[in-house]
């Protein structure tokens, strides 16, 4: 399947130590003093066409030339696993990191801009149990960092911070009109969505807010667009209700579908019609069967993890229920939920691994990628693999 996410031939684990250091894969330089042809007796322009039409798991065990081609920029990409890990040693430890799926390795991405600083917090020692939310999405290849907790339980992030694993760098989205933590994230048509949540303290006007951010905008401006990217404010919510946990907001053929409550709790739903600003409640065996973590692939399909059972569920509209997909004891408790390329990963009980499913197969696969040790996830994304500026296709031909 084009772009699909690379089924590993092992089971992957990378060591750490407690603070952050998940290694970054570097590329030998020699290669730039030392060209070698892509494909003999073709330009490299041309070899680069034949050679995209390859599945990039054979270049990369044929020879270093091509290793280092399906990591060019120019090259198409394929696509992997991106993580939020939290130390389990350090509660304000917190790592940015990618799974390759070609080389079975994790790779840290580059540090976020140092001013200001960015601190995150997963744990507060004052609290016996529980996690506070670190909440991102991704969009249009994009990560998007949108609401955090500071060791002050005050929200983290005043604009959101936005990762192109393309370009392997970070920039800053506008200023939020409130910045806000437990609140529902989601993204949907390109745009970027914050609703209800809490400040600094409860508002109730705060949690029942929605702002949208196209993230177009965003990149036109940094094109040399003049129109400075804002947060837009939309209908808001009937009540405040949804702003009691950290909430996927989860985009599905122009809607955002949204529970109030995580796991098997007696909840409320919401969709909101983002081409016509308007809320609706969710359908019945919508929210029936929504009980667990849950994502869309393409934003055709949501898939539900049903984290008491281990039961991996996709919803027919048609019928308004939940089809069973397949069923695992390495699916209960299941942490956070992404899809893309006909795969669904699956953050495991704990955030010690990810179980990814290739869901296009038939019957459906199912395989476990390791966490780096000493660490957990806490979230998790599909995106384009990052690329390596200095590869050997960034070359003028």
């Amino acid at each position: 399947m084009a772009n699909a996410i690379i089924t590993p031939t092992a089971t992957s684990s990378t060591s750490t130590s407690t603070r952050c250091t998940v290694k970054r894969r570097k590329l030998d330089g020699h290669h730039q003093h030392d060209h070698q042809q892509l494909l003999p007796g073709l330009p490299d322009h041309i070899a680069q066409l034949c050679l995209s039409l390859v599945d990039p798991s054979t270049l990369y065990s044929v020879c270093r030339t091509w290793r280092l081609l399906i990591y060019a920029p120019s090259f198409p990409y394929f696509l992997s696993i991106y993580t939020i890990l939290a130390s389990t040693g350090d509660p304000e430890s917190i790592c940015f990191s990618s799974f390759d799926p070609i080389s079975s390795k994790w790779n840290l991405l580059p540090p976020p801009p140092p001013d200001p600083p960015l601190r995150l917090l997963f744990r507060h020692p004052s609290f016996i149990s529980g996690y506070l939310p670190i909440q991102s999405v991704s969009i249009a290849g994009n990560l998007v960092l949108l609401a955090a907790t500071t060791h002050r339980i005050l929200p983290a992030l005043p604009r959101p911070l936005v990762f192109n694993p393309l370009s392997q760098k970070w920039s800053y989205g506008p200023p939020l009109a409130t910045p806000r933590r437990w609140c529902a994230a989601g993204s949907s048509r390109g745009a970027v969505f914050v609703a209800s949540g809490i400040g600094s303290h409860y508002r109730s006007d705060v949690a029942r807010s929605v702002e949208k951010w196209d993230l177009g905008s965003h990149h036109n401006h940094k094109n040399g667009n003049q129109k400075i990217p804002t947060w837009e404010k939309m209908g808001p919510l009937k009540d405040g209700k949804f702003s009691r946990e950290a909430i996927d907001a989860v985009g599905w053929r122009g809607n955002l579908c949204m529970v109030n409550v995580k796991g098997a709790a007696v909840k409320e739903g919401a969709v909101y019609d983002v081409s016509n600003d308007a809320w609706e409640d969710m359908p019945e065996g919508m929210i029936a069967g929504w009980r667990g973590p849950a994502a869309a692939m393409d934003e055709e399909t949501i898939y539900v993890v049903e984290e008491s059972k281990g039961v991996l569920k996709k919803y027919d509209s048609e019928t308004d229920r939940w089809v069973v997909v397949l069923q695992s004891e390495r699916l209960r408790g299941a942490g956070s939920v992404a899809a893309g390329g006909g795969r669904v990963c699956v953050v495991r009980s704990g955030g010690v691994g990810v179980v990814v499913v290739d869901v296009v197969a038939s019957p459906p696969k199912l395989w476990e990628v390791d966490t780096p040790s000493g660490f957990q996830a806490v979230a998790i994304h599909v995106l384009p693999r990052l690329s390596q500026p200095d590869s050997h296709s960034n070359q003028r031909y």
